[in-house]
């Protein structure tokens, strides 16, 4: 096989580095981006790109999201400014406040373990080594299935040995999972001369020591150098080519090695643009591959191209990888993307804000673990409190999950762990599904939870970056501002002390805390106490921004526009779910915003909208 001429090489067009993949040939064939050798070996991941573990994978990530705590990982959570696109950084985000994946992520499926925890982790190597050795653990729990990633596989595996070229496999995967999903996949293990797993060298991927040992275990049982390309499915998989690549000739070392980027999640030009985008500072040069293949039928026809063209005719590769009988397979077809709410800002019909009285908890700050303690403490006290009878019949419930709630917390005196671990629901909505309209057994639950909410509360977050500064903007408007809040006012005050080192506090011209009117909200007492300290009226130029049904159904209950902060990130099927519009719960957000710089536009439309409104009228 003729394998180490330049004049071999496939030509990339244009110059040997793009900054963009759009307008690109690749949904239709190889991309190459610059010149390619042909390979004397091919090093496949595993995960995500020969095959499909997806449903472990997902299922051991997210029981290692919920031990952030118990791992002391929090702290170790990237800046989101840090991170290379806004997605990242939403995702980053989302995992913090609620210790799970982002149910975008879970829908598509289109991250591997790997590409994660560098998201969340950057370059801290000891937080993504504890990551890795958690997930280790519960993959045990979840490992077995396994299938191939595309059908065909195992045949283009064998093409490609009867070409001459040698394969490898190189994995954050350990020895023991890769060497059982060898087995349950038949006999695939004689198709690779080499496989190096992440337990076996010092660091996991993106570090390269996992393809500098798989060249060098080549290298040495064919005493020659070796060329190879690194084909993989992910950001992290070329960072390490490029890696190993710098490393190879910083040592001047004769092996080679290129990387393949395999897009077998279909991510679109847009996201892989967004890769490549500037900054450069949030970027390697390395994320660039030397070229792109959506599927293993265009890696055989970049393969053949390589070895096409050759002077003396051609060689017994040429006529592998050209074979017109080899069968035709599909690619993986695109998983289904997630659907979003259409609850949508566009097409709300709102008045330009004067008033805007934000709920504090879940919405403008995190104070979730305190809040859940709390709630918990204060559930085993339910027969001593005398509330044990005051619970909801299922009957009475909103939802099927709703009355499980109820009957779990009958039952066993505490919160479902879905509940716990999902985080998305408050204080007040829990009470509302425990009690419903009974007043004094909410009453005195809230007094239970206040009372073990001393032993608790500390801690305050802003719930997103750039909170403190959108409040600002929202003076320079000239909208007033406010906080509706169920907490007691013991509690809020200190909270608001602390936030930000206390930069908050004068941010706001009302607050209204929870033991400040006779009636929690559900009910309007405190947006109505509110609107009275300012000396205004109930409209629909008051927006009340809240995260739970308590929030909307106090806001229609005052008449003012409620506004559903879907921080917790609901889906469109869920939110018709808790807002039914039914005659028993017939309230309904006026427009829900999935994160406050939606809700900064939001703002910001309305005004132009009232602007071009009165220029028009004028005319």
């Amino acid at each position: 096989m003729n394998s180490g001429a330049d004049q071999s090489a496939v030509r990339a067009d244009g110059p040997s580095r793009i900054k963009s993949f759009a307008g690109s040939p690749f949904a239709n064939g190889p991309l190459v981006l610059e010149p390619l050798y042909r390979p004397d070996l091919i090093i496949f991941d595993w995960h995500g790109t020969l095959v499909d573990t997806l449903d472990a994978v997902y299922a051991s990530m997210q029981e290692v999201l919920l031990q952030l705590e118990s791992l002391d990982l929090l702290k170790d959570l990237v800046d989101e400014a840090d991170t290379r696109t806004e997605a990242e950084a939403r995702l980053v985000r989302y995992i913090r406040i609620y210790r799970k994946l982002h149910p975008s992520i879970l829908a598509e499926k289109k991250h591997s373990r790997t590409e994660l925890f560098n998201i969340i982790f950057g370059d801290n190597e000891q937080a993504k080594s504890i990551a890795h050795a958690a997930y280790n653990e519960q993959y045990r729990q979840n490992y077995g299935q396994v299938r191939p990633f595309q059908n065909g596989i195992e045949d283009y595996l064998a093409n490609f040995a009867a070409a001459g070229i040698r394969l490898a496999v190189a994995t954050n995967r350990s020895r023991e999972f890769l060497e059982a999903e060898f087995s349950s996949l038949g006999d695939w293990g004689r198709y690779f001369s080499v496989t190096v797993c992440a337990d076996e060298v010092d660091s996991y991927k993106p570090r390269p020591e996992i393809l500098l040992e798989v060249l060098k275990r080549a290298s040495v049982s064919t005493g020659a150098p070796v060329k190879a390309w690194y084909f993989g499915d992910s950001p992290t998989d070329m960072l390490t080519a490029w890696r190993a690549r710098q490393h190879l000739t910083s040592t001047a070392a004769a092996d080679q090695i290129r990387g393949v980027y395999f897009n077998a999640a279909h991510w679109d030009t847009s996201w892989m643009d967004a890769l490549l985008a500037e900054p450069a500072e949030k970027r390697e040069p390395s994320l660039v591959p030397a070229a792109a293949c959506a599927s293993f039928g265009q890696l055989r026809t970049l393969l053949a191209n390589c070895f096409s063209g050759a002077d003396d005719g051609p060689d017994i590769a040429s006529i592998a990888l050209t074979d017109p009988e080899f069968p035709a397979y599909d690619a993986r077809q695109p998983p289904p993307s997630r659907i979003e709410p259409d609850w949508h800002p566009a097409v709300a019909r709102l008045s330009e804000p004067r008033v805007i009285l934000f709920d504090w908890h879940a919405t403008l700050v995190d104070t979730l673990d305190a809040m859940y303690h709390a709630v918990d403490d204060m559930l085993l006290q339910l027969d001593s409190l005398a509330l044990t009878s005051h619970l909801m019949s299922p009957s009475q419930s909103r939802t099927l999950e709703d009355a499980r709630l109820v009957e779990h917390v009958r039952h066993y005196r505490q919160l479902h762990p879905k509940v716990r671990a999902d985080r998305k629901i408050s204080r007040t909505d829990i009470f509302e599904v425990l009690f419903g309209d009974d007043q004094d057994a909410k009453n005195r639950a809230h007094a239970a939870f206040t009372h073990h909410y001393r032993a608790h509360f500390g801690t305050v977050l802003p719930f997103e970056p750039g909170i403190r500064p959108m409040l600002e903007g929202l003076h320079e408007l000239g909208i007033v501002t406010g906080i509706i809040t169920n907490r007691d006012r013991e509690f809020f005050e200190q909270e608001l002390a602390i936030v930000e080192d206390g930069s908050w506090v004068s941010l706001f011209d009302t607050d209204i805390c929870g033991d400040d009117t006779q009636l929690r909200k559900p009910h309007p007492h405190q947006i109505l106490k509110a609107l009275d300290n300012l000396k205004r009226a109930p409209g629909r130029d008051v927006w009340y921004v809240g995260d739970s049904t308590t929030d909307i159904r106090a806001a229609a209950k005052a008449g003012v526009t409620g506004v559903f902060f879907n921080g917790a990130q609901w889906d469109q099927n869920w939110l018709i779910r808790i807002f039914p519009g039914s005659e028993q719960f017939p309230d309904k957000p006026d427009v829900v915003v999935n994160d406050f710089s939606e809700f900064w536009a939001l703002v910001l439309a309305c005004q132009a909208k009232i602007r071009e409104g009165g220029r028009q009228r004028r005319r």
